[in-house]
C-alpha cells in the first residue's frame, strides 16, 4: 500500500471517528492531491464494491429521511387524510384502519389494481376506505373526477362507489356522452348530474385535494395512505400483503 493510500485510509478513519482531527485535503501542496487522487482512483479501480457499498448505504439512508419525511406528513395532515368531510367512505366505516387512496380514472395502474384494493378491503372487513379524486392526467381525468363528485354530491355514497367503478372500467374517452351514459346504466339523474359538474361545490373538492396533494408531494396516482405509512405507487408486496404487515406493526 502506497504512503498516500495509507494517507486515505487514516484521514478516512479519522474523519468518521473525529471531526476535530479530520483529514485535511487542503494541506496539501498540488503534487501531493494529484498523487492521493491517483491513489484514491487506483484503490476504487481494484474494489470497486465499495463503491457499490457506498451507494447502497446512501440510498438506504434516503429511504429512511423520505419514510421519515412521509410520517410527519401523515401526521401534519390527518384531519385532511382522514376527516376532510367531502370524500368517498367505504368498506367499513367504523374499521380500526384507515386507507387512504388518491385516483386519476385515467391512470392505467389505478385501473388495473382497482379490483386488488376492493377486493383486499373486503377480505379484511375492517378497513375504512377513502377515496380521494386526484386528476393529473389532462382533461378527461378532470371531467371524470367532476363527474364521480357530482355522482357523490347528488345521489350519494352507493352511486359514488357504482360510478367509481364503470369509471375505472371505461375504455372509451371520457366524454360528456359517455359520462352520461354511466349516470343512466347506474340508474341516477343524468341530467342533474351533468349540470352540477362544473359547481363551486365540485371545484372545492378538487381545490382541496389539489392543494392536499402538493402539501405532501404527491407527483402520481395511485398514492395510499393505509394507517401513518406513505406509498407512493403500489406496493410491490400486493395491497393485501403490505395491510397485513402494516397491521403486525402497529
Amino acid at each position: 500500500m502506497t504512503r498516500l493510500t495509507a494517507a486515505f485510509f487514516l484521514g478516512t478513519s479519522l474523519a468518521l471517528s473525529a471531526p476535530a482531527m479530520a483529514f485535511d485535503i487542503s494541506a496539501m501542496t498540488d503534487d501531493e492531491k494529484a498523487a492521493f487522487g491517483e491513489a484514491v482512483r487506483d484503490y476504487l479501480m481494484e474494489n470497486p464494491q465499495v463503491l457499490i457499498e457506498s451507494i447502497n448505504v446512501l440510498e438506504n439512508r434516503q429511504a429512511q429521511d423520505a419514510a421519515q419525511t412521509d410520517l410527519q406528513l401523515v401526521e401534519a395532515n390527518s384531519d385532511a387524510l382522514f376527516d376532510d368531510g367531502h370524500s368517498w367512505v367505504g368498506g367499513n366505516p367504523d374499521g380500526d384502519l384507515t386507507m387512504v387512496e388518491f385516483i386519476d380514472y385515467r391512470c392505467g395502474v389505478c385501473r388495473q389494481f382497482n379490483a386488488e384494493v376492493h377486493d383486499a378491503v373486503e377480505e379484511d372487513g375492517n378497513i375504512r376506505l377513502i377515496l380521494k379524486e386526484f386528476p393529473i392526467l389532462g382533461e378527461e381525468s378532470v371531467l371524470s373526477s367532476r363527474f364521480a363528485i357530482s355522482v357523490h354530491q347528488i345521489a350519494g355514497d352507493e352511486a359514488y362507489e357504482k360510478a367509481h367503478d364503470a369509471l375505472m372500467a371505461l375504455r372509451a374517452p371520457a366524454t360528456d356522452e359517455s359520462l352520461r351514459g354511466i349516470a343512466e346504466e347506474i340508474g341516477v339523474d343524468a341530467d342533474a348530474i351533468m349540470a352540477h359538474m362544473d359547481t363551486d361545490a365540485v371545484n372545492t373538492v378538487l381545490q382541496k385535494n389539489h392543494e392536499l396533494g402538493q402539501t405532501m408531494a404527491i407527483q402520481g396516482t395511485p398514492t395510499f395512505v393505509i394507517g401513518d405509512q406513505m406509498l407512493r405507487g403500489v406496493p410491490r408486496a400486493g395491497v393485501a400483503q403490505t395491510i397485513a404487515q402494516i397491521r403486525e406493526s402497529m
